[in-house]
């Protein structure tokens, strides 16, 4: 029976994540997952893709507040409750862009600011999700449950299995390339006892608990690859030796027709039932396939 083997949280969009053994659910997916998001002064995102330094900022979820480090800078919190970063600044609520979605935020306020400024090399703002506000989610892919999420790229939760990465790394090491730790395509939930990109079939995820509400996760959507998984997350920069790598490996065997030819490695959920209820590593899930895809 397939369970979960690892959980992951990326409290600022595109930078580090934590690993978890227990993590709370909500309907935007787990708590505190992008929850912040990095800015330019005018509110477009930053990530990765252009930024690949993001990967070294470090965060820590402390009693009250969001910790945050990197190297060579001090530093630096911001609270983890929306509310209290009201009630100590009255920070200016700013409307963003996440690809093609609106959002909105509350800008964290000048050190931060100039924090993220320092290390980027750029103008950068931090923006904190505004929980007076909803971002929907496409509701092509959610149907009647009506989903929501934070900053998350399009989708609250984004489910791999480790065979799938076990299966890309015999690729790469038959080719003369490293292996890639599960950090490169930045999963929430990493689940065992499945086949190899058996969750690209699966319809819904559910996990019981006698003390808990359960909870049911509907499988919606092929996750479709960016050059992010390039990014060794351990340097901030692609390897130099294998700089392309795992998309010139994945481009032979993952483009999927149905995405237009995109590589997809992963699959985005939505959370039906179990709102409140805690995730935790070692669980078992029962695992429900449907082809309709």
């Amino acid at each position: 029976m397939p369970s979960i083997s690892e959980l992951f949280v990326y409290p600022i969009k595109s930078c580090a994540g934590i690993a978890l053994n227990a993590a709370r659910l909500f309907a935007t997916g787990l708590e505190y997952d992008r929850c912040w998001m990095v800015t330019d002064p005018g509110g477009a995102m930053l990530t990765q893709r252009a930024y690949p330094r993001m990967a070294l900022i470090k965060v820590e979820l402390g009693e009250r507040d969001l910790v945050i480090r990197a190297p060579g800078m001090s530093e630096l919190r911001t609270p983890l409750d929306p509310a209290e970063l009201v009630e100590l600044s009255a920070p200016q609520r700013v409307q963003t862009m996440v690809w093609r979605d609106a959002a909105y935020g509350l800008d964290t306020g000048e050190a931060c600011a100039m924090w993220f400024s320092a290390f980027l090399g750029v103008p950068a703002r931090l923006l904190r999700f505004d929980p007076e506000r909803e971002r929907i989610v496409d509701p092509d892919y959610t149907g009647s449950i009506g989903a929501t999420t934070h900053f998350a790229d399009g989708f609250p939760l984004l489910v791999i299995g480790q065979a799938s990465l076990d299966d890309l790394n015999v690729r790469l090491n038959h080719k003369g390339a490293p292996s890639i730790p599960i950090d490169r395509f930045r999963p929430n939930v990493v689940l065992t006892g499945l086949d190899a990109y058996e969750e690209d079939y699966l319809e819904s995820l559910s996990v019981e608990s006698g003390e808990e509400p359960g909870v049911q996760l509907q499988l919606v959507k092929l996750c479709t690859r960016c050059p992010m998984p390039t990014i060794d997350q351990a340097k901030g920069a692609p390897n130099p030796d294998w700089p392309n790598e795992p998309t010139d490996t994945m481009s032979v065997y993952r483009a999927n027709a149905q995405r237009g030819g995109a590589l997809t490695f992963g699959n985005n959920a939505i959370v039906a039932r179990g709102d409140g209820a805690w995730l935790r590593v070692g669980q078992a899930v029962e695992a429900e396939l449907g082809f309709a895809d």
